[in-house]
């Protein structure tokens, strides 16, 4: 089929092309398109040579504005340097590979005027359902999203919202296996390291960690919280700089870090200063991301089941966008403790 496109002075084939250049109608173009088990085999193939001659790409943005909403989910994370958070994106793909959707990721970086920006702009955009991990899980903008009709879930946070499904860890749990690894190892100076405490699994990681010295019948004031203003590798610099400067026994002989990040810049500045790990300093991390296991010392940590989070949130998102007898889920897995070279009995 041979087609003159110097006709079209250079813009875009649409529809009307080629329909023109299959010599059918536009809506046979658009059975084609929408419903091609409507058309012969020999039509079906006509008009299909005429978009591959012309170049013809369809308005797939246009088609979802008449339809009301978008072949689109969108993924608001915490915090994109984080590489918990882009595995998490990675099992919400899996969970979309096959389903002719595609996933918009956005960066709220922990701030709360950027993750409302970026809700505003979704709903104006009619995602098909927004994934979230909220800088506040009970942010009343989610609740009036959801009435709207856009669906939510939020991931790896526990919402008391009931308007919208939840999946996360049980970081309590999770607190308690690190602490109860370290007691077990002999450890009696442990250091939680970690914050802002505003982050709700920051609070619930430290009161696990407490609770497993309760259990072990020492008093919970025991632990030595040195509070972060983030969870990065540079605050866990900062964090390793105050653990070495303090007094003799009154230093920790191991730290749990609210993440593998911290716990990674924890373990950077013991080597940069000379602190044997786990000789003089045993660190448990929290999330198991894949640097843990690559670090110069591998680090022991709390397993997330990372993947398998964004997974279950994209499924629950797309059974509330399909089912009308949806029900709300708050699913909540349970972490596992990974030890590795970082933690070992303590030799003091």
């Amino acid at each position: 089929m041979a087609i003159d496109r110097s006709a079209r002075g250079g813009r875009s084939a649409n529809v009307k092309d080629v329909a023109a250049a299959a010599r059918v109608s536009l809506g046979t173009v658009s059975n084609v398109l929408n419903r091609p088990e409507l058309v012969s085999a020999g039509t079906r193939h006509r008009v299909e040579e005429a978009m591959r001659e012309l170049g013809f790409v369809r308005n797939e943005s246009a088609r979802q504005l008449r339809a009301g909403h978008s072949r689109t989910l969108a993924y608001v994370m915490l915090d994109a340097s984080n590489p918990f958070f882009t595995d998490v994106a990675r099992g919400i793909e899996d969970a979309t590979e096959n389903r002719d959707l595609s996933v918009f990721s956005c960066n709220s970086d922990n701030r709360a005027d950027r993750e409302l920006a970026y809700l505003t702009r979704l709903q104006q955009q009619r995602v098909q359902g927004i994934l979230i991990t909220p800088v506040n899980p009970n942010e009343p903008a989610l609740e009036e999203i959801a009435r709207q009709g856009t669906p939510i879930v939020i991931v790896d946070r526990v919402s008391d919202v009931a308007a919208h499904c939840s999946v996360a860890v049980d970081d309590a749990h999770g607190g308690r296996l690190a602490v109860e690894h370290l007691l077990d190892l002999g450890h009696q100076r442990i250091a939680f390291v970690g914050g802002p405490m505003r982050i709700g699994q920051v609070r619930d990681r430290l009161a696990g960690a407490r609770q497993a010295l309760q259990e072990a019948g020492r008093s919970p004031d025991e632990l030595v919280v040195v509070e972060t203003e983030a969870l990065t590798a540079d605050e866990g610099r900062s964090a390793g700089e105050r653990i070495a400067g303090m007094a003799g026994r009154s230093r920790p002989t191991a730290a749990f870090c609210a993440n593998d990040l911290l716990a990674l810049g924890l373990l950077q500045q013991c080597v940069a200063l000379g602190v044997g790990v786990p000789e003089e300093l045993a660190i448990v991390g929290y999330d198991d991301i894949d640097f843990a296991a690559l670090a110069a010392v591998p680090l022991t940590s709390v397993r997330q089941p990372r993947r398998e989070l964004g997974r279950t949130a994209a499924e629950l998102l797309l059974d509330e966008a399909s089912n009308p007898a949806h029900e709300h889920q708050q699913i909540l897995f349970t972490p596992e403790l990974v030890a590795r070279a970082s933690t070992r009995r303590s030799p003091r």
